[in-house]
């Protein structure tokens, strides 16, 4: 029984590349019962037919060819990524070493000088056809792996993203108040971060692949509340001491929670490194006025920095069981205000210049549903919000 390998050589069509009639008859008659022959009179018609649509399986190429060589004829195959994969057998006068290196060196697969023997020609095709359905199943394989691989890599990113969502949401469940806080959130620190990511203190950490990893992280930044009770967390009124020292916590919970679940797997994830930052460091202030570890200044992770501003910025916004919300430009007062006291400074300037940006983010992902077709015009506005400039 034929494998398929055999199956695919016996069915290979054969070009053979020569101006000398005589040459092109010879070589039909030697193939014709074995393969399916096309010729070639000249170099041109030869790259011609190879850079076709239905290129041949192999070249049997003659070199003394007027205009364009057999040699000029390997190079541009072999230069051209459709058909350079297609072995070529040169067929020639020329016997001597050089001219055999040189048409080797150029990419040939093999050199028979002329005259020819036929069941030599016949057994070097052979091998060479052999060689090339190898060749062929083995990218074949390689592009359905890569394919796969891709595929896998994919739905895994998918699942990561589709878990982190739904702790993240079930923590926000918690307040009936924070709505889309999670989507605004993200959304303002990819923003933030493209900005930054050509300031010369930001550059090497704010790299494309970071900020994906940021925008990925930013919904856990508050997962630790789950951990509050709700006497503290919904309470409408200003926390007691005691009541606050509790909310604190929330920070060293969320990190803990993350960190706990990095054991279970037993291997440490990428993105949540950024995620423990973020959850454990976004309440720090500049000034080293903060929580949980006082840190001040450049003593800050960048992610956190970064997440602060984000954080404070939907929280002025947006309605609480404690307070109204402040208007945009209010809110934009605030964190001015505030720069080098609660933020860093080149962060708040950043802001400053991107304001707009996150005026728009905040109406297209509002916690109401009125103005429905302004919001359907600003998530068009704020997709472009976040992402860098072309």
């Amino acid at each position: 029984m034929l494998t398929d390998e055999d199956a695919k050589v016996l069915k290979a069509t054969i070009l053979v590349v020569d101006d000398s009639p005589d040459s092109l008859a010879l070589m039909q008659n030697v193939l014709r019962g074995h393969y399916k022959v096309m010729v070639a009179n000249s170099g041109a018609r030869g790259l011609k037919i190879a850079m076709s649509g239905s290129p041949p399986d192999l070249i049997l190429l003659d070199i003394m060819m007027p205009v364009i060589d057999g040699y000029e004829v390997c190079r541009q195959l072999k230069a051209n990524p459709a058909c350079r994969d297609i072995p070529v057998i040169f067929l020639t006068a020329k016997s001597e070493v050089d001219d055999e290196k040189l048409g080797l060196d150029l990419g040939a697969e093999d050199y028979i000088t002329k005259p020819i023997s036929p069941p030599i020609v016949l057994a070097r095709v052979r091998t060479q056809l052999r060689l090339k359905a190898s060749a062929d199943f083995l990218r074949s394989k390689n592009a359905f792996l890569e394919e796969e691989v891709a595929r896998r890599t994919q739905e895994v990113t998918a699942i990561q993203d589709a878990t982190t969502l739904a702790m993240a949401s079930l923590a926000e469940t918690r307040d009936s108040d924070t709505g889309n806080h999670i989507r605004r959130t993200q959304r303002y620190i990819k923003a933030l971060a493209w900005k930054l990511s050509t300031h010369p203190r930001f550059a090497t950490v704010l790299t494309v692949k970071n900020i994906g990893l940021l925008f990925k992280s930013a919904p856990l930044h508050d997962i630790g509340k789950v951990g509050i009770p709700d006497r503290i967390l919904l309470k409408p009124g200003k926390l007691t001491p005691d009541e606050f020292e509790i909310m604190k916590t929330h920070t060293t919970l969320g990190r803990d929670a993350i960190i706990h679940a990095e054991q279970e797997l037993g291997v440490e994830v990428e993105f949540l490194t950024i995620a423990k930052e973020i959850t454990y460091s976004h309440q720090e202030k500049w000034d080293g006025s903060g929580y949980p570890e006082g840190l001040a200044g450049d003593q800050i992770p960048v992610s956190a920095r970064l997440m602060a501003l984000a954080d404070v910025y939907d929280a002025l916004i947006s309605r609480r069981v404690y307070k109204e919300p402040l208007s945009h430009e209010q809110a934009v007062a605030v964190i001015e205000q505030t720069s080098g006291k609660h933020f860093d400074p080149d962060v708040v300037e950043a802001f400053l210049e991107i304001q707009e940006n996150f005026k728009a983010i905040a109406i297209a992902y509002s916690d109401t549903d009125s103005e429905m077709q302004k919001k359907t015009d600003y998530i068009q506005i704020a997709n472009v919000c976040v992402e860098p400039s072309k």
